[in-house]
């Protein structure tokens, strides 16, 4: 059986790569909803109803698990496709609370940067309420770098103007870490790491996600031994190129690595 990525589009990717990483013997799904990418630019009505019709798709396949591999539809989704559905749902969150913990002593701030529709929903903001207790959170919304990304964007100077535009505003110095908080982003983290002050540290929720996942597995006497990293690729245009896009994305990150 296989372990289920999902996406709007070519974010989750970032998550599945993690998961090839920490989980060898596995073999893979990752399902995009091509039809309604982005969600971060969506309402949450719309994104609840995207999110529900494509788990109902992929739950036809022979899934043991499913990771949605998007904060965004986390955020809205999560807690009821946890009650709809009987097969393990792992969700994800920005990684605010090690970002804190990293600079709890050094006086220094965090920025998360994630998507609007992110950014706006009360279970961020409960979380940044629940674990910032010394008030050192930032958040920055980068809705064109999922656009940047789903058009395999990753011309160097291209990203770079763009990083240094959008943070034209900040004063780095007074930030210790970065949070990654759309799954999207962590294509770009090379060239964040390029521009960037060299003590800022960027964090995303990826491998706190596939550490989740491995403990819900081996809780259910399901991790497997036999697996060879095989990816099945599906969207949900049924198109082609698309796919040939997810297979390029994919290749990008192992390439930077």
């Amino acid at each position: 059986m296989k372990i289920a990525f999902f996406d709007s589009g070519l974010g989750g990717i970032t998550v599945l790569n993690q998961a090839m990483k920490q989980l060898p013997h596995e073999d893979f799904l990752y399902f995009a909803d091509t039809l309604h990418v982005p969600y971060g630019t969506k309402s949450k009505d719309e994104v609840n109803q995207y999110v529900k019709s494509s788990i109902d798709r992929i739950i036809q396949e022979d899934v043991k698990a499913i990771v949605i591999a998007c904060n965004t539809a986390t955020s809205i989704a999560v807690s009821e496709l946890r009650s709809s559905y009987k097969i393990p749902i792992i969700g994800m969150e920005p990684a605010v609370k090690p970002a804190i913990e990293m600079n709890r002593t050094s006086g220094k701030r965090v920025l998360v940067l994630a998507t609007t529709l992110t950014l706006k929903q009360d279970k961020y903001a409960e979380l940044v309420s629940r674990v910032d207790d010394q008030y050192i959170v930032d958040s920055l919304p980068l809705p064109e770098l999922v656009l940047y990304c789903e058009s395999l964007m990753f011309d160097q100077k291209i990203i770079t103007d763009y990083f240094n535009r959008v943070f034209s505003e900040f004063d780095l110095s007074i930030y210790g870490t970065i949070v990654l908080g759309c799954t999207h982003y962590p294509f770009y983290k090379a060239t964040l790491q390029s521009i960037l002050p060299s003590h800022i540290q960027i964090v995303d929720g990826s491998k706190g996600t596939i550490k989740r996942l491995t403990e819900v597995l081996k809780n259910q006497d399901q991790l497997s031994l036999h697996g060879h990293s095989d990816i099945k690729f599906l969207c949900s245009n049924n198109d082609p190129a698309y796919i040939k896009k997810m297979e390029l994305a994919l290749a990008f990150l192992q390439n930077e690595a």
